[in-house]
C-alpha cells in the first residue's frame, strides 16, 4: 500500500460519509453546529455548581439541541434539493414548450446570465447557449422526488451537525469543576471555529488567518456577551 493511501485510510470513512455534500456545504453544517451549540452552552441560563445532576441535564440537552436542529437542516437541505431540480424543471419545460428557436434561446440566455461571468467571449457565449438548448430538448423529465442519493446527504447534514456537540462533552467527562469544565467547553468550541474558518478560506479563496481569526472572534464574542449577562 502506499504512503499517499496510508494516510488517506484512517480518513477514507469520513470521505464516503461527506462525500454526497459539496466542500462549501459541509464547512457550512460544521460552522452551524459548532455556533449552534456554542450559543447553547453559553445561552443555557444553566447555573453549574458542581451538581453532577445538573451537569447531566446539560450535556443531554446540548446533545438534544443539535440532534433538533440536525434533523431540521436535513430536511431544509432536502427541501432545497427538490427547490432546486424543481427550477431546472420548470426551465427545461419552458424551453421544450417554445414557440420558436428565438424564444428558447432567451430562455437559456436569460438563465445562463445569472451563472457565467460578464468576461466570457460572445462567441463562446453564443456557443454555449446553443449547446444548453440542444441538452435541454433532448432532456426527459424525471419525476421530482427524494431518492436515494438526497437521502444519503440529508444524513450526512444530520451527522455533520450533530458530531460538532460531541467535542463540547468531553471537559465534562474529565474535568470534576463543572464552571471550568463549560470555560474548557466553550474553548474547545471556539478553536474549533477558528478551524473551520481556515478550510473555509481554502475553499473561498480568502486569507485563511483573517477567515479563521472572524469565526473565533464571533466565537469569543458570544462568550463575552454571555459572561456579562451571567451566563
Amino acid at each position: 500500500m502506499s504512503e499517499s493511501n496510508q494516510t488517506l485510510l484512517p480518513w477514507g470513512w469520513y470521505r464516503r460519509f461527506v462525500g454526497h455534500l459539496e466542500p462549501g456545504e459541509r464547512l457550512g453544517e460544521l460552522l452551524f453546529g459548532l455556533i449552534m451549540v456554542l450559543t447553547f452552552t453559553l445561552g443555557a441560563g444553566i447555573e453549574l455548581a458542581g451538581d453532577p445532576e445538573e451537569t447531566r441535564e446539560l450535556l443531554i440537552a446540548a446533545l438534544g439541541c443539535n440532534a433538533a436542529w440536525g434533523i431540521i437542516d436535513a430536511a431544509l437541505y432536502l427541501m432545497s434539493r427538490l427547490s432546486e431540480r424543481g427550477r431546472i424543471h420548470r426551465i427545461a419545460r419552458r424551453v421544450q414548450a417554445a414557440a420558436s428557436r428565438e424564444e428558447a434561446l432567451s430562455v437559456v440566455g436569460h438563465e445562463l446570465d445569472e451563472r457565467i461571468p460578464e468576461f466570457v467571449r460572445p462567441e463562446a457565449r453564443s456557443v454555449l447557449d446553443l449547446e444548453v438548448l440542444e441538452r435541454i430538448r433532448e432532456m426527459r423529465l424525471e419525476r421530482n422526488r427524494v431518492n436515494a442519493g438526497d437521502l444519503r446527504a440529508g444524513l450526512a447534514v444530520f451527522w455533520l451537525v450533530f458530531l460538532t456537540a460531541l467535542p463540547a462533552v468531553v471537559p465534562f467527562l474529565i474535568v470534576r469543576d463543572a464552571r471550568l469544565a463549560l470555560r474548557a467547553s466553550n474553548a474547545i468550541l471556539i478553536g474549533l471555529l477558528f478551524y473551520v474558518g481556515w478550510h473555509w478560506a481554502g475553499y473561498t479563496g480568502a486569507s485563511p488567518w483573517r477567515t479563521g481569526l472572524s469565526m473565533m472572534l464571533l466565537g469569543i464574542g458570544l462568550v463575552v456577551v454571555a459572561i456579562a449577562l451571567g451566563g
